[in-house]
């Protein structure tokens, strides 16, 4: 399993060449790199990407294991990964332009524009054997705010026993009832695709149209999209799921990689692409080619917790296979728009309070670090969720990034 790493000018365009990039930020980058190569074969995972930057360039960048073990094909920097529930910030992104240019209120209930949430209810009690359950009226009504950090009362059924128990019940969609009154706690839900909608409906074009439009193509995130162009299939990597022994299966991919455009998920990137979002954020709004799009008081109010004292919280894993028990942080950090906001503590190997970051089902992760002035992605492409193998690479490889940077 060879890693390999590119200089930043050959990043976007999938160039191989030997040397490492620029170690103006890192004491010693090839320790990173011999740490990630011996990981991945230390526990066999098919491969990842990582990359760290800064506000301007991306500063470490490196390619281990396999984008596609049956084909024998290697891992590179320029891979395209199933960036799942990263898609959530860069929507979360796109919805406050429509705030900085009045068309939008985060504080609108949502019932003002999707008639299905105007009259919520929350759910009194456990599902019974036989699907019934009791519900009240919600105490206040569902905002865009309380959807962007979570805190509606919406929740996934992969990450909550009462959704899967009445997703089982034949109850689905805007009929599923809340956990709680909005606001009161937090629960991972799609929120954001309902927002996305929202969007689309003021803008008379589809998500996938306007963030084109209004990030990708500023930012040059040329590899981001919710369908992958046929010449770039070979780019994409594969992903796998664990069998009943664990062992890691590999699914080969379809002809066509393509998902429905959605706030909550879908899209298909690269780190590269992905650190150019960071640089937007650790910029305040503005983009490499100095073009602003977002005010520093929109930046800031995404990496805002938006919870009070409510905290994150360990959600529910009704389907081990598919997702464990997450986040990291829960009890500790809050929630801002589209980002987990990291709390108070003095840890000096990890990233600092106020830092923004979130993940993807297919153990993609990120994270942005203003205090620190870098951002970072972790990117690899299997099941389930949180697997105790991908957060432990997680950790060591955030430990060993402020080690270097100290």
């Amino acid at each position: 399993m060879k890693s390999r790493t590119i200089p930043l000018g050959a990043l976007t365009a999938g160039l191989m060449a030997p040397a490492l990039l620029s170690a103006a930020e890192l004491a010693d980058p090839a320790a990173i790199e011999r740490f990630l190569e011996s990981e991945v074969a230390a526990r066999n995972l098919p491969g990842l990407v990582a990359l760290v930057t800064d506000e301007d360039e991306v500063i470490y960048v490196s390619a281990h294991g396999q984008r596609n073990v049956a084909g024998g094909l290697p891992m590179t920097t320029d891979t395209i990964f199933r960036i799942a529930s990263m898609t959530k910030p860069i929507a979360a992104a796109a919805i406050m332009m429509l705030v900085e240019e009045g068309r939008l209120s985060l504080d609108a209930p949502i019932g003002d524009y999707v008639e299905e949430y105007a009259d919520a209810r929350v759910i009194t009690g456990p599902v019974g054997a036989d699907g019934s359950f009791s519900t009240r009226p919600a105490a206040q009504p569902i905002t865009i705010r309380h959807l962007l950090s979570h805190s509606s009362g919406l929740a996934y059924g992969f990450a909550s026993d009462t959704v899967t128990a009445l997703n089982a019940a034949g109850v689905n969609g805007a009929d599923v009832p809340l956990l709680y009154d909005p606001g009161e706690a937090w629960s991972y839900a799609g929120g954001i695709a309902i927002v996305g909608r929202v969007l689309e409906e003021i803008e008379g074009i589809g998500l996938d149209e306007f963030l084109g439009q209004r990030l990708f193509e500023p930012l040059g995130m040329t590899d981001t999209s919710f369908a992958v162009p046929t010449v770039k299939n070979e780019r994409v990597t594969t992903t796998h799921g664990r069998d009943d022994t664990g062992a890691l299966i590999e699914n080969p991919n379809a002809d066509e990689i393509r998902s429905a455009p959605s706030g909550d998920g879908g899209l298909n990137s690269t780190a590269g692409d992905y650190s150019r979002f960071i640089q937007l954020i650790l910029n305040d709004g503005v983009a490499p080619d100095g073009q602003r799009l977002l005010r520093p008081e929109s930046v800031a109010e995404l990496g805002r917790n938006q919870l009070g004292d409510v905290r994150v919280s360990l959600q529910d894993e009704p389907n081990p296979a598919l997702a464990r028990a997450f986040p990291l942080g829960a009890g500790r950090d809050g929630f801002g728009l589209g980002f987990q906001v990291t709390g108070a503590h003095e840890d000096p190997d990890v990233r600092t309070p106020g830092s923004m970051s979130w993940a993807g089902i297919f153990n993609t992760e990120f994270w942005i670090d203003p205090a620190s002035g870098i951002g970072a992605v972790l990117l690899m492409q299997y099941l389930p969720f949180y697997d105790a193998d991908a957060i432990e690479l997680l950790q060591a490889f955030e430990a060993r990034i402020y080690s270097e940077l100290r």
